[in-house]
């Protein structure tokens, strides 16, 4: 998973330019499923066939995108831009970036040093309108190097951070598609009912694209939406964020079916594995708000790994959250289709 999260995290595709992460996922499933393709959407769509004819469908689901900036304007040779998704303005400033030209582009995002700022504007975050990306050109090399509309997202990969830990940007949710592919991996050589079907989708940071269409086109009985949730800090509020190294958390509330959860409860404590829930009081902030309602509606369960500092450029978690995940997703999948019948 180390290995499959570096290979993804270093793809730049924000939201609606999702194509080099998707390419790289796509080659990552591929060993591990009977068949791979790319939608029309731009989500990668892997399918594991278990030989059984009308078998239900299964679908794990990790959205590909990272939020980003897209340029609206250039001034003086700096580039003006807009969020992609939620971009705290806060984090920008002095912020190393990756304009995506062809080829990519080094740029920094301006800021005014504290020596020459007004007293009262130094402890303020500056709007995202005043903020500008310095690429070291003159406004005609800048226009001529820049189109209107040209993404940028952060610029980095993943390291490792501690022993157990790694950071880096577009872990969310990237890093959920590693243990979507670690679970392929330990359900290969294990008998399935169901066919299974592997959704990198795209789109989710804006509009969930990539997952309504995917949900209408495979018309899954049965869908996981593995998405992250706040890791805590000393500074966090510690009824909404949750320990590194605790387990993955199952999400509990209207937008999961409550014999998913159920099961997905009782396959955490057969292998013994650590669980945390989370409790959703609505809109859980993943696909699977979207799954649920498509066509007649598909039994859904969400499934979320801790992260701290989400939608930040220097994301952090801990690879065993990633593993009991992958091995409670291939638990979960296994023996569904005649449990299901049951539990429905």
């Amino acid at each position: 998973m180390r290995q499959a999260l570096e290979r993804l995290c270093t793809q730049t595709a924000p939201s609606g330019f999702e194509g080099p992460a998707a390419r790289m996922a796509a080659e990552l499933l591929r060993p591990l499923v009977d068949e791979v393709s790319i939608s029309r959407s731009g989500s990668v769509v892997g399918v594991r066939r278990c030989g059984r004819p009308n078998a239900k469908k299964l679908l794990l689901d990790a959205h590909l995108d990272e939020i980003g900036l897209i340029t609206i304007g250039i001034e003086e040779g700096f580039l003006r831009f807009r969020s992609i998704g939620g971009v705290d303005p806060r984090m920008l400033p002095d912020r190393e970036v990756t304009v995506l030209t062809d080829p990519p582009r080094f740029g920094v995002v301006a800021c005014l040093p504290p020596h020459v700022q007004k007293a009262e504007d130094s402890g303020k975050s500056i709007p995202i309108p005043e903020l500008m990306v310095d690429i070291g050109m003159t406004q005609e090399q800048a226009v001529q190097a820049v189109a209107l509309g040209t993404p940028i997202v952060f610029r980095g990969g993943c390291a490792p951070l501690g022993e157990r830990q790694m950071c880096g940007k577009s872990m969310d949710d990237r890093s959920c598609f590693a243990a979507l592919l670690r679970a392929a991996e330990l359900l290969l050589d294990k008998t399935l009912d169901v066919d299974l079907y592997l959704l990198g989708s795209t789109g989710e940071e804006f509009s969930g694209a990539g997952a309504k269409t995917a949900a209408f086109s495979i018309a899954p009985d049965f869908c996981v939406a593995v998405d992250v949730t706040h890791g805590a800090t000393p500074d966090g509020q510690k009824d909404r964020t949750f320990p590194l190294g605790g387990g993955p958390a199952i999400g509990v509330g209207p937008n999961m079916t409550h014999w998913m959860t159920r099961r997905m409860v009782s396959k955490a404590k057969e292998l013994e594995l650590d669980y945390q829930l989370e409790v959703m009081g609505g809109h859980t902030g993943t696909n699977g708000w979207y799954f649920q309602i498509s066509r007649e509606g598909i039994a859904t369960s969400v499934l979320s790994v801790p992260l701290k500092y989400m939608h930040s450029p220097v994301e952090v978690l801990d690879l065993s959250d990633l593993e009991a995940a992958a091995r409670l997703l291939a638990a979960f999948a296994q023996g569904l289709g005649k449990e299901a019948e049951a539990l429905c």
